[in-house]
């Protein structure tokens, strides 16, 4: 975890991805200090990427024990952030606008975000204090399509079964006063590698900034992209840069080695850019560390598939296993940055040379 210290404030380090009891203590001081909140009282709240994990307050009738293991399959089964923040609002009591709706509505509710979600959605960057848009009927759909509806404790599943309009999450919050404000953009870190990447005179291009799907497979999209590059000079001419940004995902079935997302991007692509030309593919978190682990993420070339086999390792049995991160650390082609304070979202690099 990261740590620091702050003059004057309660701080209490909890857990993340998987909430602990440090964060169920930290989420119910939060909502008792929201509820003596006076009028003409000012309530700053800081958000950034990992609040929903840090602040865990189950519903009644649901234990943290629960919530937890559906954190666990949510983060496993490929969903995306908007899909399993769709479940985790719905069986908390502090998500989803909650907090918000438990300030006093004529005090002044400021809330400054870093995001780290695609698009910034305010109700998925910010979820406790503002409206939420999201509906049972959405985490139903995200039970259903990720077939989780057996997984998940029997209380949780009778919860969202059960759930109607009386329990649904604040929609209107037009009473109370709240002003936003996103100080960071989940697209900050593409624009600054964009900045620097032409201040060393390369053609540079922020392919997107939504990129989601599966790690490895978009890997292989970046190696076509740098193919079309190297063949056709299509969508640029090398020497070039191509930068993207988003959130991607894995999906995990069976047993789990130690790895993440940027790490499976990096390897995935080095699958496909064997011996084409001069490329380098980085995938990297923009938080330091990649899902599980204390690495920043990957950085593979045109020769990263020789290399592994010369020295005995198997790319592809490693992304089958999900045991990507020993792969890395052997090759040293790990990203190690440690912490870096904030969270905008994934950074992918790729830089192209001409034959």
């Amino acid at each position: 975890g990261q740590e620091g210290t702050l003059s004057h404030s309660r701080l209490y380090f909890s857990s993340h991805p998987i909430p602990d009891e440090a964060g169920f203590s930290a989420a119910k001081e939060a909502l008792a200090l929201a509820r003596k909140t006076l009028p003409g009282d000012i309530v700053f709240a800081g958000i950034t990427g990992g609040s929903s994990a840090l602040m865990p307050y189950p519903v009644e009738g649901i234990t943290l024990d629960e919530k937890k293991l559906v954190n666990k399959l949510l983060l496993t089964c490929s969903a995306n952030i908007i899909e399993i923040n769709a479940v985790r609002k719905h069986i908390s009591q502090i998500k989803g606008g909650w907090l918000a709706k438990a300030i006093h509505p004529q005090a002044h509710l400021i809330n400054l975000t870093v995001s780290d979600v695609i698009g910034d959605p305010l109700d998925y960057i910010t979820c406790p204090t503002v409206p939420d848009t999201s509906s049972f009927d959405d985490a139903r759909r995200t039970l259903t399509k990720y077939e989780l509806w057996e997984k998940v404790p029997s209380s949780v599943s009778r919860y969202l079964k059960a759930g109607n309009t009386s329990q649904e999450t604040p929609k209107d919050l037009s009473d109370h006063r709240i002003d936003n404000f996103i100080i960071v953009a989940g697209t900050a870190a593409c624009e600054g590698a964009a900045q620097r990447a032409r201040e060393l005179n390369f053609e540079t291009m922020i392919l997107s900034t939504m990129l989601e799907g599966e790690s490895r497979e978009l890997g292989g999209t970046f190696a076509a992209i740098a193919k079309e590059i190297l063949l056709n000079q299509r969508p640029l001419k090398p020497p070039c840069v191509i930068i993207g940004g988003g959130e991607t995902t894995v999906k995990i079935t069976g047993e789990v080695g130690k790895g993440g997302p940027n790490q499976e991007f990096s390897l995935g692509a080095a699958l496909w850019i064997d011996q084409i030309g001069e490329v380098v593919i980085i995938g990297q978190d923009s938080d330091g560390t990649d899902g599980p682990t204390d690495i920043a993420g990957g950085i593979v070339d045109n020769c990263t598939l020789k290399r592994a086999e010369k020295l005995g390792i198997d790319i592809y049995a490693a992304l089958n296993r999900h045991d990507v991160t020993p792969v890395l650390q052997k090759l040293e082609d790990a990203i190690v940055t440690g912490a870096t304070g904030t969270n905008v979202n994934d950074l992918k690099l790729m830089l192209v040379m001409p034959k």
